[in-house]
């Protein structure tokens, strides 16, 4: 339930109940009927090929040696693929071009569905304030993660061979 304590339909408070086998926050007017059902947000992934390597990036609210793939949400009214596109322009300054789709993968620690692509980009970066570094790093040094985006470098380097 996080901080939400009232219903957003009509301010009663939300107490838990069950709902197909599952403990959901919903309204204690059970006139009212709203459910909280906390669905997972999509979140797009980037994994960029530029000047011959993958680029890694580190957010500035990350510690200082964690680096990743350039991620972001949808926004309002726009499809997964314009979002990735969008995100690497923003973050970076990069035109970037989907080459596939890597995958789809859960991230239950954050309540979010990450979908993967993989990008070419040229030019240079230039680095929106949300990014404080960038690392080139070949392909063949890649080495996934076990979390989050690590997935879908796994399986893109899978792929490679």
């Amino acid at each position: 339930m996080g901080n939400a304590r009232f219903c957003v339909q009509c301010g009663k408070e939300l107490v838990m109940r069950e709902h197909e086998g599952r403990q959901y926050p919903s309204c204690a007017d059970a006139a009212c009927g709203f459910i909280f059902w906390d669905n997972p947000l999509p979140v797009v992934a980037a994994l960029i090929e530029h000047e011959g390597a993958v680029v890694l990036a580190r957010n500035a609210a990350w510690p200082e040696k964690v680096f990743g793939l350039i991620t972001g949400f949808l926004e309002k009214g726009e499809g997964p693929d314009d979002a990735v596109v969008r995100e690497v322009r923003e973050e970076l300054g990069l035109h970037a071009q989907i080459q596939g789709l890597i995958g789809v993968y859960p991230f239950r620690e954050k309540n979010q569905v990450i979908i993967a692509y993989h990008l070419t980009a040229g030019g240079a970066i230039t680095m929106s304030p949300e990014i404080v570094e960038v690392r080139h790093v070949p392909a063949h040094r890649l080495k996934p993660w076990s979390f989050g985006t690590g997935f879908a470098v796994r399986d893109w380097l899978e792929r490679r061979g």
